[in-house]
């Protein structure tokens, strides 16, 4: 490299070297700077001394019981997480009134001030690595506002903003400079995280509603999800000076684009609207579709309904599929719903005391329910093996994939059959040998 004509991004580095070696070399044979150091320490130590002593009485104060859980509660505990920056901030507040001493008496406050920084600086350390919990904060902390907070410390953050300003991007007929560019992406991430903050929040206090009907409480989430959401986007667009005129052409294109590509998307998603607004389906209801695929609707979105079939399987079925198609709905939360069970008993029985002796032991069960009404066990045919009967009852819930209320009807059949000497009867078949003797008879079995 010619040292006599280096390029012109050394020559500038060179340039800020030597600037700060003028400006340290000052601060080292200036007595003004010395007293300003030793302002610095004082500020220093008495932040530790008094944060010392405040420290355990706001962390008394501030620690609620660990059985509340009320609002002011919540509020105590997000301030409490706070109190790793009091030494710091109160470094920083007491290095501020030792510039403004300073400042008065030599004139000058490089020095202080630069210290005044440097806490600041630690101040967002701390918080970023000790405090923010959310994993989007604390990638937007590390290497946005960490960074930041590091260039206003050593006194460059107007010279690199500066210089940001000035550095245009070219986008076909559009430019931005590359500080739009951060500025966009600050601000949309921190916009739409507090959007999805208050959307989590609305969500859960309208599900905490239970005087609503579950599909009013799902209808009320989703309309207040586009609500937020919309006035997020809005106010981003606001705080990026972008004109909501300019963004015809887009919605011009998306239309074009919903007519064609996304047909089936918005198919969905108003079936999805319609969905909510009759309550035909909701989560928590046992559905049957028309392929006699079945299980319990526990999520809804704005494209499809996830079911979870008894077996824990997940099946993922378009919201258009409830509207255009035949959808058994077995449930409305917890609705009462009836089964059957079949079973058979021998020719030799009294069929006369078979129904009440089965009413009765299958009413004796705990979760067989007698409104809207009781065991009902009926005659169904003459078969070929035995008469065969079905007992009808009515229970609170869902008999997913027949495991669940079916089996222990069947088992208290079974032991007030047997308690009774009721035979139970199978298959039989009677059986003809005709032997080769035409004089010898044939065996019968």
């Amino acid at each position: 490299m010619d040292w006599d004509n280096p390029p012109p991004i050394v020559q500038q580095a060179m340039d800020y070297a030597m600037q700060g070696w003028d400006i340290a070399k000052g601060w080292l044979l200036s007595p003004a700077a010395w007293s300003q150091f030793a302002l610095l320490i004082v500020a220093y130590l008495l932040a530790v001394v008094i944060s010392r002593r405040i420290r355990p009485v706001l962390t008394q104060l501030l620690t609620p019981p660990p059985d509340q859980d009320h609002v002011i509660a919540r509020a105590r505990r997000m301030v409490l997480l706070f109190v790793p920056l009091l030494l710091p901030l109160l470094a920083y507040i007491l290095t501020g009134a030792g510039e403004s001493v300073t400042r008065s008496i030599f004139g000058s406050g490089g020095v202080i001030a630069f210290g005044k920084r440097v806490f600041l600086f630690l101040a967002v350390r701390i918080l970023v690595r000790d405090i923010l919990a959310d994993p989007f904060l604390k990638l937007l902390g590390k290497y946005i506002l960490i960074p930041v907070a590091g260039l206003y410390a050593l006194g460059i953050l107007d010279l690199v903003t500066e210089k940001l300003a000035t550095t245009i991007v070219p986008l076909g007929n559009m430019s931005f400079d590359l500080l739009w560019l951060v500025k966009a992406i600050v601000a949309g991430g921190v916009i739409f995280w507090l959007g999805r903050w208050s959307n989590d929040q609305s969500a859960n206090y309208i599900q905490s509603q239970e005087d609503m009907r579950p599909a009013t409480r799902q209808l009320a989430a989703k309309a207040a999800e586009i609500a937020i959401f919309g006035a997020a986007f809005l106010v981003l667009m606001n705080v990026l000076g972008i004109s909501l005129t300019s963004l015809a052409v887009l919605g011009g294109a998306i239309g074009v684009g919903l007519g064609f590509g996304l047909q089936k998307i918005a198919a969905n998603f108003i079936s999805g609207v319609i969905l909510l607004l009759e309550g035909q389906a909701t989560v928590g209801d046992y559905v049957e579709l028309d392929n006699g695929e079945a299980g319990t609707i526990v999520k809804t979105t704005a494209r499809a309904m996830i079911l979870e079939t008894f077996d824990g399987r997940w099946i993922v079925v378009p919201n258009e599929d409830f509207i255009t198609t035949r959808v058994v709905n077995y449930s409305d939360q917890g609705s009462a719903n009836r089964y059957e069970a079949p079973f058979s008993v021998s020719y030799d029985t009294d069929i006369n005391l078979i129904p009440p002796m089965v009413e009765k032991a299958v009413g004796d069960l705990p979760f067989i329910l007698s409104d809207p009404e009781a065991p009902d066990c009926e005659l169904r045919a003459f078969g070929d093996s035995g008469v065969e009967f079905a007992v009808e009852f009515w229970v609170n819930g869902i008999d997913d994939g027949k495991n669940k209320f079916t089996p222990q009807v069947l088992f208290a059949i079974w032991n007030v059959l047997k308690d009774n000497n009721i035979e139970i009867p199978f298959p039989q078949r009677v059986v003809h040998h005709v032997g080769l003797d035409k004089g010898t008879p044939p065996p019968v079995t």
